[in-house]
């Protein structure tokens, strides 16, 4: 299955053209290569809680993307407010997959446990945020690329899709 997936950058300076977003390029590669996934829509947002929750909140009801990735913001600085605008429009927690990801990234660097990044579902979108940096961006996401498949047949309500991976 070809899954369509929405990319959101949460960057004040990425958002005023001050910053390239090599971190959403990394999520593009990894969700091409790995996951067979189409970028359906792409955009960079100021880290606004409103900006960043209406964001996803379009990407999942309009442009229903079965997966939307954020990158940025969810760190421990004051303008770091992605997991707020998530769990602003989530419909449930997926805490296991943020999880996942702290606990591989802690292998490489210490400081991953500072990440504040949240999962969850949107109607039949799944949410995740990712790290800001392109290493972050590539340990957190490929700590749990093999679980998307799985995930997002669920998500979907296709669960019989979802046995084969079993």
């Amino acid at each position: 299955m070809l899954w369509k997936v929405a990319i959101l950058t949460a960057s004040d300076k990425g958002s005023r053209g001050e910053r390239e977003d090599t971190s959403a390029q990394v999520i593009r590669e990894l969700v091409e290569e790995e996951l067979h996934g189409e970028v359906v829509e792409y955009r960079i947002v100021p880290d606004e809680i409103n900006d960043i929750s209406a964001s996803l909140i379009e990407m999942a009801d309009y442009f229903q993307a079965d997966l939307i990735i954020t990158t940025g913001g969810n760190g421990l600085a004051p303008r770091d407010v992605t997991p707020e605008a998530t769990m602003k429009v989530v419909d449930k927690e997926v805490p296991g997959l943020a999880e996942a990801m702290r606990y591989a990234a802690m292998q490489r660097t210490r400081k991953a446990m500072l990440s504040r990044a949240v999962c969850g579902i949107r109607g039949k979108s799944l949410i995740i945020n990712l790290p800001g940096s392109p290493k972050g961006v590539h340990d957190h996401l490929l700590a749990i690329i093999d679980q998307l498949p799985h995930a997002l047949y669920a998500v979907s309500g296709n669960l019989s899709s979802a046995d084969e991976f079993e």
